[in-house]
């Protein structure tokens, strides 16, 4: 059937992200004291859960709530600022891929592991703010991925009527567990971003995409004339 809902994550599946997270996240574990020499297993991990909250990534490598706050503090400001000032652009196709679902009647949400501010900032310098119909970030209430909340929160404000009218599209393993643990039938990775078609593949992904362009076809979503 033609799903009610599409759940988008934003970051190498909606957006670019041309190294900006690992430049964010050296930045900010620089900036609380972290030696140059624990960098690279640091960064390991960071590339292992992406996808995931960042205040949940920071706990796990800082284990201190006061250095991990501060270290989630500068990786927003580093990465905002990154975005501010053009290094964040679209994915080919992405926008209309999202303007085709929509004009058939599906609903978009763009969910991100990023705060909600940083999310907002992304939108901003994309001029995306009203290109979905809600864009979700955890917060309070709201766990990140691989959690299901994100897909929960956006069906419930969204009022879908039921979750196996629900997609799912993302570029790490997190999105699709995030998808498969909310009850969504499809879980379907791109291959833009930070996942491997074959570590996709192990965490269930029902599809593997060569971008999100390609959604709207296995979803069996024409575009409208016009579109």
């Amino acid at each position: 059937m033609t799903p009610e809902l599409v759940v988008l994550d934003m970051a190498g599946t909606t957006v670019a992200d041309d190294g900006l997270v690992e430049r964010a996240f050296t930045a900010a574990i620089t900036a609380v004291g972290v030696p140059a020499d624990r960098h690279p297993p640091m960064l390991d991990h960071v590339r292992r859960t992406m996808g995931q909250s960042k205040i949940t990534v920071f706990r796990a490598l800082l284990g201190e709530e006061t250095l991990a706050q501060r270290a989630n503090d500068e990786f927003r400001r580093v990465y905002e600022g990154l975005v501010h000032t053009g290094h964040c652009v679209p994915l080919p196709g992405a926008a209309d891929t999202i303007r085709v679902l929509r004009a058939a009647g599906v609903k978009v949400a763009l969910t991100t592991g990023f705060a909600a501010g940083t999310q907002h900032a992304i939108l901003d310098a994309l001029g995306w703010q009203d290109l979905a119909d809600l864009a979700l970030a955890p917060g309070p209430g709201v766990r990140g991925r691989p959690f299901p909340d994100l897909v929960l929160t956006a069906a419930l404000r969204l009022e879908v009527t039921d979750m196996r009218a629900v997609a799912v599209a993302g570029d790490t393993p997190s999105d699709i567990r995030t998808a498969l643990r909310s009850g969504a039938p499809v879980a379907a990775g791109v291959l833009t971003g930070a996942g491997a078609a074959a570590d996709l593949r192990a965490a269930g992904a029902t599809h593997v995409l060569d971008s999100v362009s390609d959604l709207p076809t296995a979803l069996g979503v024409l575009p409208c004339e016009g579109n």
